[in-house]
């Protein structure tokens, strides 16, 4: 059975080699031995390239019928690395930052397009060495550190199904590098513009069957917005062990803080008059996020069983605690503990005479600790608890069977079905608002679903693969989306929260070849019971904004997402690169009563992320790039816009060898206004509404890294 890999091209290429050298010292022998001496031929050795995981995780990629790519680390690490750095060029993929501080809003086709901008990001899963870090209450930002990432890896869709995702968004898995991988010791530092610095000590090794990797990281950043203060700080590591060639084991270990203080959004007006001010509510209240010690463990044993099967085990247990607002009329606590699990079987043999990958798997997260209390501040300075919400006993639960069916050489079959447990148990202890008439205090959710996919792949030649796929998806509300608030409003979607579930439609393309890696997805996606958010009522001095999550009407969400690098010049060692991601987004009701095809507000229906990029032999590179953002709606009524913008940049760095590294990033060099990211309301009735937070000016950050 032929498989084209980039490792398979560079073994033939090494065999080619290897045969014509052997004919020729044949011949050579052939023409000076008589019949008495004896012939011996030249040793020839034949070498193949070990590819690092990056590499490997691009080969393994290629297996999927559908969208997904891979974030090298050391392309990361070539400038500025914060965590929306991760997702760049990356087709697919809008990211919204509000203030400069760690939490980013992602949204991976419009999955999780509505969730609250810096708060646990939802419709996507994130996973840490395949660990997840999302559970029934969604995701926690902080741990999402670029530095000391191998490589992250973008699953868009169903395309995730090997890690039990399910959902529209797919999954976002970041690697971590190991003493294998990343022996040494490394000292980063970066620093530039708004008070902004960053520092990392990393290091790993390996002794005897051991390997550990740690790496140490602190950042501070003063804001370009008023009230926009951040600092965080903490570890990761693992440590591996191989008890023989069949079995290992890797221990994860992960803490993080982070702190910033939340800035207001502004009209359009004020975003244009000065866009470095906050809002006056936000200037009273002193809005602040507090997460002061998130923390993972966790542990991936695998067994080689045989030549032919593996066990996979991982386990991870998670606590992730934060204060609000803590200085403010309305502070509140949050505590989140989860404890995760998974198995997972892989074979290799023979179905029907054919070749026959099969996976069968188990994804379990269970919410074993979760509260939320919010509390009003009083005269005296003393506090009243005015909500509390329980969460404990709530779970995801995911059985998958796949299987990949090589029809002939160059077609493979692939299909699965996963059957997904959703279980919310959510008690509202206490309520700052009455509930509606015909809505409970406690939420007893307990639901099997089932999701199909299919899809086929075809390397029609060793530089193009085709392939398509049809599948089901998946996302559950997260636990702290029935809050009371959700029911106080004057929606007409008002009803208990549903899971949301969209079949989708997906063909594409990739191609490789000397000096060129394209890819292009198209697809289309039939959504139902959408979970979206609106905020109601803006903050005050004195009150938290009113928001509510609830389910929409049936909507569409269908996209191209394409990717392309190629080599446009290369002579002497040096070459100029061209790197381009657009992203096409149509998203929208279908035939709403209220709003008929309205357009989803909150991403733009076109993005385009490009860098020109000039790399010396000697290991200078400097480099042009250009974001640009169509216009988008900010309220379901499609009464009233964000303004489309184009940011250009420039990027310097020089490698002279596997020691120093240095970069200069510079960013939005023409200093234009512009909003990083919006609020939703529900109908801005034209005016002009606060909702636009704004983008950082005109800024540089200069990095050097050390490695011994």
């Amino acid at each position: 059975m032929y498989t084209y890999t980039p490792s398979a091209r560079l073994a033939r290429k090494h065999l080619a080699v290897a045969i014509s050298l052997g004919l020729i010292s044949l011949a050579a022998h052939a023409e000076t031995t008589t019949e008495t001496e004896s012939t011996t031929l030249d040793t020839v050795v034949v070498e193949q390239k070990k590819l690092t995981p990056s590499e490997t995780a691009k080969t393994r990629l290629r297996e999927i019928p559908g969208g997904a790519s891979v974030v090298s680390g050391d392309e990361l690490e070539k400038g500025r690395a914060a965590p929306q750095d991760i997702f760049a060029y990356q087709p697919g993929v809008f990211v919204q930052n509000v203030g400069g501080n760690d939490g980013i809003h992602v949204s991976i086709r419009g999955s999780g397009i509505l969730s609250n901008v810096g708060n646990m990001p939802l419709g996507i899963k994130y996973l840490v060495d395949g660990l997840p870090l999302t559970g029934p209450g969604g995701a926690s930002y902080e741990l999402f550190e670029p530095l000391g990432l191998e490589h992250t890896e973008v699953l868009r869709g169903a395309n995730a199904f090997e890690y039990g995702a399910l959902s529209l968004g797919g999954a976002v898995n970041f690697v971590s590098r190991s003493g294998l991988t990343n022996p040494g010791t490394r000292l980063h530092y970066e620093g530039g513009s708004f008070g902004y610095h960053k520092s990392q000590i990393a290091t790993g090794g390996v002794v005897g069957d051991a390997d550990y990797y740690v790496n140490v990281t602190e950042s501070r950043r003063d804001g370009f917005q008023e009230q926009t203060f951040k600092k965080s700080e903490g570890f990761s590591s693992n440590f591996g062990y191989r008890f023989s060639p069949n079995l290992e084991t890797r221990l994860y270990l992960r803490y993080r803080e982070e702190y910033h203080e939340a800035s207001g959004a502004l009209t359009r007006t004020q975003l244009r008059d000065d866009r470095k001010q906050t809002s006056a509510a936000f200037r009273i209240g002193r809005n602040l996020v507090d997460k002061y010690g998130s923390f993972q463990v966790g542990s991936r044993t695998t067994w080689q069983i045989d030549d032919s099967s593996s066990l996979e085990f991982g386990v991870g247990y998670y606590k992730l605690p934060q204060r609000l607002n803590t200085y403010s009329a309305s502070p509140s606590t949050s505590d989140y503990r989860d404890l995760s699990t998974s198995l997972r079987y892989q074979r290799h043999d023979e179905l029907f005479g054919l070749d026959s990958d099969t996976t069968l798997g188990w994804f379990r997260t269970t919410q074993t600790t979760g509260r939320t209390d919010t509390y009003r501040r009083n005269a005296d300075g003393s506090l009243t608890r005015t909500k509390y919400n329980r969460y404990k006993g709530s779970e995801d639960n995911v059985l998958a069977l796949g299987n990949s069916l090589g029809l002939t050489p160059t077609v493979k079959l692939q299909s699965g079905l996963s059957a997904i447990q959703v279980k919310r148990d959510v008690s509202i202890e206490q309520s700052a608002a009455a509930i509606n008439a015909g809505h409970s205090a406690s939420v007893d959710y307990d639901k099997w679903s089932l999701a199909p996919r299919l899809g086929v792949t075809w390397q029609a030649t060793p530089e193009l693969q085709l392939f398509a796929n049809v599948s089901r998806s998946l996302n559950p509300a997260a636990t702290w989306q029935y809050s009371p608030s959700t029911y106080a409003t004057n929606l007409n979607y008002v009803k208990p929260l549903e899971d949301q579930k969209a079949n989708t439609v997906e063909f594409g393309l990739r191609a490789t070849g000397d000096g060129y890696d394209a890819s292009l997805a198209i697809y289309r996606a039939w959504v139902k019971n959408e979970l979206l958010t609106v905020e109601l009522a803006p903050a005050t001095g004195t009150t938290a904004a009113l928001t509510s999550a609830f389910n929409g009407s049936p909507t569409i969400h269908q996209g191209i997402e394409a990717g392309l690098t190629n080599t446009l010049w290369a002579g002497g060692g040096d070459q100029v690169l061209l790197r381009q991601a657009y992203t096409f987004n149509d998203f929208r009701f279908r035939d709403d009563s209220v709003f008929g095809s309205n357009q989803l507000p909150g991403v733009p229906r076109h993005y385009y992320q490009a860098e020109l990029r000039y790399e010396q032999a000697g290991g200078f590179s400097a480099g042009l790039n250009l974001t640009a953002a169509s216009s988008y709606y900010v309220d379901f009524a499609n009464t009233f816009k964000a303004n489309g913008y184009a940011l250009l940049g420039a990027r310097l760095g020089y490698t002279p060898n596997k020691q120093w590294s240095l970069f200069l990033d510079l960013t939005n060099l023409t200093d234009k206004t512009y909003a990083s990211g919006t609020a939703t309301v529900y109908n801005a009735q034209g005016k002009d509404t606060a909702v636009f937070y704004p983008g950082d000016g005109r800024a540089a950050v200069a990095g050097v890294s050390y490695t011994f």
